[in-house]
């Protein structure tokens, strides 16, 4: 279930909406809670990059993008996280 987009930039980015970006995410909350814990952003990030992404590593992660502090990615939260994808792992967010 790799990150669907419509085209790749020409530095090599994937380029998805914000929209796009938030759907792909959901498909990941295996429990329904609304929210991202850390193994399901592992996954999310194993699944479309390969298997590369470790369970320590998307603790960084959610540490680094988690304002509030419990542990998870909620929806007020996922800007952080679209900004540290731009950032880190590949791909453009394109803000219409």
């Amino acid at each position: 279930m790799a990150i669907k987009t419509r085209a790749y930039s020409v530095d090599g980015k994937r380029e998805m909406t914000i929209d796009e970006f938030k759907r792909w995410l959901k498909k990941f909350d295996n429990d329904q809670d609304g929210r991202i814990s850390r193994d399901e952003l592992a996954d999310a990030i194993r699944v479309s990059n390969g298997g590369w992404f470790t369970r320590r590593k998307s603790k960084r992660i959610i540490r680094s993008v988690d304002a509030n502090g419990s542990g998870f990615i909620d929806d007020n939260e996922i800007k952080n996280l679209a900004e540290f994808a731009e950032k880190h792992l590949n791909v453009r967010i394109l803000h219409w």
